[in-house]
């Protein structure tokens, strides 16, 4: 296991602050941290979790951080399926939001839930289930896989970018996980993926969404999404679900929308 001195260091660094920066924003002193860092000095509980949230460490990372300051963790981890509540708010969220689609994704994009506006759009893409999308179905390989969402997506270069940014900073967010990281290489790996240094180009300031335009049959759907998080949660489960919720960009697409809702109900199938 790393030595906390060495965690906290190199998420000191992640977050671009010196030692002094760090002791101003944290009220505590130079010294103390370069004592923390040096491993000269044992960081109490306490100390280990305001540290953790002046750094903004994701929850699951507090608990690597306390594990290597050899204390217990503190953010337990519970299946969605034991909080019966928590599952009922998801599905009014996801069934309110129809006719678009919504869904659920885990910290890996895996899909934990969807409403059944994403279920028929993906039927109407694929008719017959892939063989490469495996369970639970990634959003990142689903969306990156030479088969797969891109070849019906227009500017799917800008599509790339913009999820390759958000994947590398889900990665960067949590080191310790070697899921993350093998997703990140994974699509990667794809042919055609922008490079990592052209995902991080920011877009332009002229632009205030950067939709995702669909091609389905000879329409066109450009799409943006919001994402919401649950509030003050303190379980690790609850604590990294995102629910994405996807909005017609402009009137055209809306109406385009509205054709394949209407499309989708007389043809079920996709046939």
């Amino acid at each position: 296991m790393t030595p906390f001195g060495t965690e906290l260091r190199q998420w000191r660094q992640a977050r671009g602050l010196s030692q002094l920066e760090l002791a101003g924003r944290a009220d505590v002193s130079q010294r103390h941290i370069s004592f923390l860092e040096t491993g000269r000095s044992k960081p109490s509980s306490e100390m280990v979790m305001h540290l953790g949230r002046t750094l903004d460490v994701p929850p699951r990372e507090q608990n690597a951080l306390l594990l290597a300051a050899g204390h217990a963790a503190v953010f337990s981890e519970t299946p969605l399926a034991q909080m019966p509540g928590v599952e009922s708010a998801l599905e009014h969220i996801l069934s309110g939001h129809e006719p678009y689609m919504a869904v659920v994704l885990d910290r890996r994009w895996n899909v934990v839930a969807s409403n059944g506006a994403a279920g028929r759009f993906m039927s109407l893409l694929f008719p017959h289930p892939p063989d490469w999308v495996g369970a639970p179905l990634n959003l990142m390989r689903l969306s990156f896989h030479p088969d797969g969402l891109r070849r019906h997506m227009i500017s799917w270069d800008v599509t790339a970018a913009h999820l390759l940014r958000r994947l590398e900073r889900d990665a960067a967010a949590h080191p310790h996980d070697a899921g993350l990281r093998d997703l990140l290489a994974e699509v990667r790996s794809y042919p055609d993926v922008p490079t990592l240094e052209l995902a991080r180009r920011e877009a332009s300031a002229t632009d205030l969404i950067v939709p995702t335009t669909y091609l389905v049959g000879d329409r066109e759907v450009s799409m943006f999404t919001t994402i919401a998080i649950i509030g003050d949660a303190h379980d690790l489960t609850l604590a990294e679900l995102r629910i994405e919720t996807f909005w017609p960009a402009d009137e055209a697409s809306a109406t385009a929308w509205g054709d394949l809702v209407v499309r989708i109900q007389d043809d079920p199938g996709g046939d």
